[in-house]
């Protein structure tokens, strides 16, 4: 956990690779994860919150791919706290489907309205972006003793929180969207803990939109 003044920080790492996950949309689906991989995960949590003197806490989303992790590092003897405000991007009737299955066009609709979009009938990146920005604020507003030190999310989540990170108050573009982080892969983000904004300031058509992951 951070020491800087007015600086809440989060440990953060992507969930392991769901098991038939590779080629497919993959958000809301409920896809199993090799158990050997989650708890190789489970231990590098352990590990840098050993090094880093972190709270043994972690949060996940409602997702197994996320949630065995939590459950590993719960029979050592952590707290873990479930939130579905974590949960990936809902993308509606594509969840599950194969990326050649959906249709260019489809893809392109999304790309063109990037932020507004309810993608597959789901969810829109607005709505992912509101979400995010709702739970670092109930977190910033927790005293320092509660509030999440680790957490297994997704690589829709932890994108959005990176946008919010690098570009607070500006429209989300596909083009400029970040990238998500590899399975398992360690992300730091920082959140200011007297950030004020209502959050992002979304356009309809906002921005270019060249493509979309």
């Amino acid at each position: 956990m951070s020491t800087q003044p007015g600086v809440m920080t989060l440990c953060v790492w992507r969930h392991p690779p769901p098991i038939g996950a590779p080629g497919r949309c993959v958000g809301r689906i409920d896809l199993p994860v090799d158990r050997r991989k989650a708890k190789r995960l489970a231990h590098a949590i352990r590990t840098r919150a050993r090094r880093e003197r972190l709270p043994r806490r972690v949060v996940t989303s409602t997702a197994w791919r996320t949630r065995c992790v939590g459950r590993i590092l719960r029979g050592w003897g952590w707290q873990h706290t479930v939130d579905a405000r974590l949960d990936e991007l809902d993308f509606g009737r594509w969840d599950g489907l194969r990326w050649s299955d959906i249709s260019a066009a489809a893809v392109q609709a999304w790309c063109d309205d990037f932020a507004m979009h309810a993608v597959g009938g789901g969810e829109s990146v607005e709505a992912l972006l509101a979400r995010c920005l709702g739970w670092w604020r109930e977190q910033r507003g927790l005293p320092v003793g509660e509030r999440a030190a680790c957490m297994v999310g997704h690589g829709g989540w932890i994108s959005a929180a990176r946008w919010l990170q690098a570009h607070r108050g500006e429209p989300p573009d596909a083009a400029r969207w970040p990238a998500a982080p590899a399975y398992s892969e360690f992300v730091r983000l920082d959140a200011p803990a007297d950030e004020r904004t209502d959050g992002p300031r979304i356009r309809r058509g906002a921005g270019p939109a060249a493509s979309a992951s």
